[in-house]
């Protein structure tokens, strides 16, 4: 069985909109609802679970029906953290007795323009080495700074990626993680491949797309709205 886990608990401050950022219409249409679409046309997703705000769980199973979201089988309320909010919804996978063999492709609610070959790299990556973490090479050349003023190292960027989602693991990898994170008191991992690296998990790169954006700002909503116009032409 194949899961898509969507993130959607973020409440969106770098937005200043009273409405959270996954919520926000664009052209008559929620971002989540844009990502939710993604997954509930590839045929190699058999269900979906989002973790969402306090009380936004109702506008979003309203939202599923209104644009024929069929796949949706759970909504649970997210933590205050990335990592609690899918450890919520491992434990509801866990609570539906749902077999810990099936495959969990975890992404970011507010990253739209997910493709299916995105999807289908990130399944061929996982079927071959047991996870996969969509990454894009890194092309600017990178400074570190302790004070963000002044540098005097650079790391080579044929070296670097920059990780997005999605992350596609077992349920049973997922769970072990997120109980040993506990025993260990990791908190509030950037996401669920640092959490992999803590736990000394070798990471599995698969195919991202610069396109592939997760919308935090106005300038991200913006880049969005002109590649949705830039598909519809």
């Amino acid at each position: 069985m194949n899961i898509a886990l969507l993130t959607a608990g973020g409440i969106g401050s770098r937005m200043k909109q009273e409405v959270p950022k996954q919520f926000l219409h664009v052209k008559n249409k929620p971002i989540i609802i844009y990502t939710l679409e993604a997954f509930e046309n590839n045929p190699n997703i058999d269900a979906i679970i989002v973790a969402v705000l306090d009380k936004w769980e109702d506008v979003l199973w309203a939202y599923a029906r209104q644009y024929g979201i069929t796949k949706l089988k759970w909504v649970v309320i997210g933590g205050s953290t990335g990592q609690e909010s899918i450890g919520k919804c491992l434990e509801k996978l866990a609570e539906a007795n749902i077999p810990l063999d099936s495959v969990i492709t975890i992404h970011d609610g507010n990253r739209p323009l997910i493709t299916a070959d995105i999807i289908a790299d990130s399944l061929a990556t996982f079927k071959a080495y047991g996870s996969a973490v969509a990454a894009i090479p890194c092309v600017e050349a990178i400074f570190k700074s302790s004070d963000g003023k002044e540098s005097n190292f650079s790391i080579p960027r044929e070296e670097l990626f920059r990780t997005q989602t999605p992350h596609t693991y077992t349920l049973k990898k997922l769970l072990w993680a997120h109980e040993e994170a506990h025993k260990r008191h990791i908190t509030d991992t950037a996401a669920t491949c640092v959490l992999m690296n803590l736990l000394g998990e070798t990471i599995y790169l698969s195919l991202g797309s610069e396109r592939n954006l997760k919308i935090t700002t106005q300038e991200d909503l913006d880049i969005f709205i002109a590649l949705l116009e830039q598909a519809q032409k």
